[in-house]
């Protein structure tokens, strides 16, 4: 026996003959740019461009050489992106109970919880089995059914939970639409400018055409119908096939909220034109300033009073656990709501979903949890509602300190927030003002808003995206900022970089 496997060791190829047995061809290129989907390389998200990019680089000097890196700060401050539990928000206690038991619920038996924390995670045990385990495609029936409660609840109109897909939060329910939508080349999408700019990234990516309408920023960031019932006729006019318009409410970048009459008129010119109407609508729990109106519920009026004008709108409703005062952006969990699609277009939504197999259950079940908080006189509320109105006032005094501080800059303007996580401030550069730093933008090839922020970020360590990350009405320069990091101490940081930044260029 020893014999005859030392024979098979021997008749085995060394490395050595290995090589000269294959030694004889030309090896092969790797791929290049130009050998992959060119389409992937057009798309951009600027909120983790370049400058977040360098952001994360200077990070890793930080965290590598913590007293020798020759910065001239210690740590960096992301206000590039809306990720609350990176900025020390903390985690709800109550999702994170359920969740534990959910993910381990052996727990039960080691841990005192909450009575009604151990009701909802037992019920959703029962519903959704293991989090490890597929869901069906469309999402677990009894989470699906809680949010069109939550939906009928809000609204005072009923909802369907066969109208309901639980997605990997907001962007994938707009994957899985512009996706359907874009036809062809000639596919056109209405997307705000400034936009949020998952949407131009996934147009790009199915090769469709994107076509900005211009928020009025001397109006709050509100809509201007005029502006886009004459776009539609244009790229009509041209051969364009617009397939959808994108409301974003409240705003992202802009922090705005739209009145009743914008959504009017949105619904109208869907309705006249046959567009679908895709609402995002993931902040509707951070309002600071007047009050959120669903596109559903408006349509739903517009429908009972005129039903033979709006019967067959085409409406998406979008939302997320990861904005509100949840922050739970990891999770992914989030949905969207299908009114007046036919059935054979909700089947194609359910094909892709089943490609996708499901999206993340533990973020199904957090959206449920999310949608249906503990109530009144059950054992998890007051604290609860001890924490959740702690950070909405804490987002609320966060985004009223930045929006001052801009308001005392030299040259910067800045709407007030409704809402959202977001300012959206102007920086009035102009090259007669500014000369040098418009020929230093023009030498490294980028615009002045991009040169603002890079030296911001490398000053301070204050990450933020510019303007042209987002679009802008040209000639305009401008800036997204989350108001998220804790403190003031960020703020006063940037105001003094702000004021050494116009003595430097301004003339």
């Amino acid at each position: 026996m020893a014999s005859s496997t030392l024979l098979w060791k021997r008749a085995l190829p060394t490395t050595s003959r290995i090589v000269r047995m294959y030694s004889t061809f030309k090896p092969a290129s790797p791929l290049t740019v130009h050998d992959i989907n060119q389409h992937t390389i057009e798309a951009k998200y600027a909120v983790r461009g370049s400058i977040p990019i360098r952001a994360d680089e200077l990070q890793s000097l930080i965290d590598s050489h913590p007293t020798l890196h020759g910065l001239p700060f210690s740590k960096i401050i992301n206000a590039n992106i809306g990720n609350p539990q990176q900025l020390q928000q903390k985690p709800l206690t109550w999702y994170r109970q359920v969740l534990s038991i959910l993910q381990y619920p052996e727990l039960l038996d080691e841990v005192k919880f909450p009575a009604d924390v151990v009701d909802r995670a037992t019920t959703l045990l029962k519903h959704l089995g293991s989090v490890g385990a597929y869901s069906p495609s469309q999402g677990v029936p009894y989470i699906r059914n809680s949010v069109a409660q939550f939906i009928s609840d809000r609204d005072g109109y009923d909802a369907s939970p066969e109208n309901i897909f639980l997605t990997g939060g907001a962007s994938a329910a707009v994957t899985y639409l512009l996706q359907i939508l874009s036809a062809g080349p000639n596919s056109g999408f209405l997307i705000p400018i400034p936009q949020y700019p998952l949407y131009t990234a996934t147009i790009a990516l199915n090769n469709a055409k994107p076509i900005g309408y211009f928020l009025n920023e001397d109006n709050h960031w509100s809509t201007d119908p005029n502006q886009i019932r004459q776009l539609i006729k244009t790229n009509k006019e041209q051969g364009v096939d617009i397939k959808a318009l994108v409301v974003i409410n409240p705003g992202n970048p802009t922090g705005s909220i739209l009145s009743e009459q914008d959504i009017i008129e949105l619904i109208d010119i869907a309705a006249e034109h046959g567009i679908v109407l895709i609402s995002d609508e993931v902040y509707q729990e951070n309002i600071f300033k007047g009050k959120f109106l669903s596109m559903k519920k408006v349509l739903c009026e517009l429908k009972e009073s005129h039903p033979h004008l709006y019967s067959n709108v085409q409406l998406a409703s979008l939302h997320s656990t990861s904005k509100g005062v949840s922050g739970e952006c990891g999770q992914r969990g989030g949905y969207m709501e299908l009114i007046g699609f036919t059935q054979e277009v909700k089947s194609v939504v359910f094909k892709l979903a089943s490609i996708n197999l499901c999206s993340v259950v533990s973020g199904q079940a957090l959206m449920e949890l999310m949608i249906n908080p503990p109530k009144p006189g059950q054992e998890s509320y007051e604290q609860y509602h001890h924490e959740t109105s702690a950070i909405h006032t804490d987002l609320e005094t966060r985004a009223s300190a930045l929006y001052e501080s801009f308001l005392e800059m030299e040259d910067i303007s800045c709407n007030k927030p409704m809402g959202a996580m977001y300012l959206f401030p102007r920086l009035h550069f102009t090259e007669e003002h500014y000369p040098l730093l418009f020929k230093r933008a023009r030498d490294q090839k980028q615009l002045p808003d991009d040169t603002y922020c890079i030296e911001l970020l490398e000053h301070t360590g204050i990450c933020c995206v510019p303007g042209n990350g987002f679009g802008q009405v040209e000639g305009t320069y401008h800036l997204r900022t989350t108001f998220l990091p804790p403190g003031t101490e960020w703020i006063e940081k940037w105001t003094a970089f702000h004021k050494a930044f116009i003595q430097k260029y301004k003339v």
